[in-house]
């Protein structure tokens, strides 16, 4: 049919042109953020390409939503301001009919955003989880590099080996600066390997030089050795810490609803509904007049969609502190959404305006009668 495939092909075209724009946009805020986590030390260096990619699958479903809704309003506003919309109201199709090719589009990337929400989501979460505590609970060796100051885990020791050196099994000119049972130590070492001794590891420093400095204390002990042992341990065996709630799966947040767990499945449905009330509301705010600019219409939709995106992470919280409840919560927001939507849609599909809505006072015949005398 002529009406749906025009529809459906310059849908298409403008969201894929806008869901471009959007990765790169995203992509490269993820790319700044997550470069300076790896500069700070949260992150490993070697990780940054696989927390990019995960970042950005979480981030999918606001993406979609966003390109969706942007697409079908900027297709559909064009169509107001050259005219075809009149064309196609001349020829008996009302707004309302817009609906069903507008959802015959939608409906593979509403499938996307709900499979990106539900199961997509906390998977990428989980996985950047598991690689930030695997980089946390690393030993103290692990930690340093050749040519630069690296603190311990627990932050009482400094390293700092030559960047010549040929790595941690036999490194060159060492330095050690630690604070531990309110005395401070310096030691320099020519020379050192790292051996295993019952179970620990053990960095052996060979023909160095230690000074000693107690806490409030001027004195000042130096000592001189040719081989000193220092117990730098195994990566921290501190357990699993508690999951955070976002990588937690959806089948795990429906088995063990807790407030925190439910406002977190709140969240997540939230991004499912949302998607499905844009795409009325896109055919509700299309209606531009012509001679206004184009770029009032993009501001009205961004602001739409970022109040939609407020009111779904404030229902969240809500939940979790247990201000609202799960079931009052979408009924009231994303069933109040969709009943405003097509209210909205209705009024504009029977051009009716605010005079209508309120029904006018009927005339007495006796004013009548006083009229005509």
């Amino acid at each position: 049919m002529l009406f749906q495939s025009s529809m459906r092909k310059e849908l298409a075209r403008s969201f894929g042109a806008t869901l471009v724009v959007l990765i790169t946009i995203i992509m490269t805020i993820v790319l700044i953020r997550t470069l300076g986590q790896a500069a700070s030390g949260s992150i490993s260096p070697q990780d940054v390409m696989l927390i990019m990619a995960y970042s950005a699958l979480g981030r999918m479903p606001t993406i979609l939503t966003l390109s969706l809704f942007i697409a079908m309003v900027s297709t559909l506003s064009r169509m107001y301001r050259e005219s075809e919309m009149v064309v196609w109201f001349a020829s008996g199709r009302g707004l309302s009919a817009f609906l069903s090719p507008l959802f015959r589009f939608a409906w593979p990337v509403l499938i996307v955003i709900a499979l990106s929400a539900l199961f997509v989501w906390p998977w990428s979460n989980q996985k950047t989880v598991e690689m930030k505590t695997r980089y946390d609970q690393r030993s103290d060796l692990d930690r340093i590099a050749p040519g630069q100051f690296q603190e311990s885990a627990g932050g009482s020791r400094v390293f700092f080996i030559d960047r010549d050196s040929e790595g941690r099994a036999g490194s060159s000119n060492i330095f050690i600066a630690a604070t531990d049972k309110g005395k401070s130590a310096i030691t320099t070492a020519r020379s050192g390997r790292v051996e295993d001794r019952d179970g620990a590891q053990m960095l052996v420093l060979e023909n160095g030089q230690r000074l000693e400095t107690p806490a409030g204390k001027s004195t000042l002990k130096i000592s001189e050795f040719e081989e000193y042992g220092v117990s730098t341990g195994r990566a921290s065996k501190t357990g699993p810490r508690s999951q955070e709630i976002k990588a937690v799966s959806t089948r795990n947040l429906i088995k063990s609803p807790s407030r925190s767990r439910l406002g977190e499945l709140s969240w997540r449905l939230g991004l499912v509904f949302s998607a499905i009330n844009f795409v009325v509301l896109a055919l509700a705010l299309a209606a531009v007049n012509p001679r206004a600019g184009r770029s009032i219409n993009l501001i009205f939709v961004i602001f739409t969609f970022v109040l939609y995106s407020n009111l779904i992470s404030m229902g969240q919280s809500w939940i979790s502190t247990g201000l609202v409840s799960f079931g009052g919560l979408l009924l009231a927001l994303h069933g109040g959404v969709f009943a405003m939507s097509l209210t909205w849609l209705a009024k504009r599909h029977l051009n009716l305006g605010l005079k209508d809505l309120w029904p006018r006072r009927a005339r007495s015949p006796q004013g009548v009668a006083r009229a005509s005398a």
